[in-house]
Formats: C-alpha cells, structure tokens, sequence
C-alpha cells in the first residue's frame, strides 16, 4: 500500500442526539470537553484532544440513544468517575479493571450514559 493512502487517525465522530442543547450541556459541563462552534440549531462541535465530536438530531441516518461507544482517556479514573456523576452524569457502570495485567500497566474502564442514553466510555491505563 502507499504510505499516502491510508487513514491517519480519528479527526471527528458523530454522536445522533434528541437535544443538542442538552447534549452539548453533558459534552461540555460534565464531560468538560471544549466547545467549538455551532452550526445552525442541530449541530454543534466540540474538541476532544484533538478529535472533533458532532452532536447532530438525526438527519437520515443514525438512531438516538443508539450511537457507537465513546471511550475517552481520563487520568485518575475513579476520581474523575465521580466528579462526573456529581456534575450530573448517569452512571452505568463504575471504574474496574477491563483487562488481563499487561506487563507495564492495566486497562481500567467506567461508563456513563449521556441524557439520550448513549453510553460514554471512560479509560485509563495505570501503570
């Protein structure tokens, strides 16, 4: 394969909402990620290190509630875990380790539920 023709990473991910003003409110205000613009009153952009999240209603394609999973890289996963659920998160399922022991860290996960239902992964490799 060339070295020119291949995907290069991640740069945006669409998330289908009900309420782009309640979810940009969780993104934002819970989540803490940086908002970045809005374009017109069913789109909203914000950065997430870099990778650009679309909060969009459905238009065409997608189901509300019904997204792929977002896992997003946290440090100290258990305090941040809680902070979330007391800035008003839903949680789903608390921090715990997700994988077998790898030889210089382990892979510990929680997960949240967005005011649609879509469920927001948060990760942390302790090492």
């Amino acid at each position: 394969m060339e070295s020119g023709h291949r995907v290069q990473g991640i740069r945006q991910v669409a998330i289908t909402v009900a309420d782009v003003d309640a979810a940009l409110g969780f993104y934002r205000d819970v989540l803490g990620l940086a908002f970045l613009f809005r374009a017109g009153p069913d789109l909203a952009f914000l950065d997430a290190d870099g990778v650009r999240i679309m909060l969009t209603t459905p238009q065409g394609a997608g189901a509300v509630g019904a997204n792929s999973i977002l896992y997003f890289r946290v440090h100290d996963i258990a305090a941040t875990h809680a902070a979330m659920l007391a800035r008003g998160a839903t949680a789903e399922r608390g921090p715990q380790l997700v994988a077998a022991r790898m030889p210089d860290h382990e892979l510990w996960a929680a997960f949240l539920r967005d005011p649609d239902g879509n469920l927001v992964g948060l990760m942390e490799e302790v090492r």
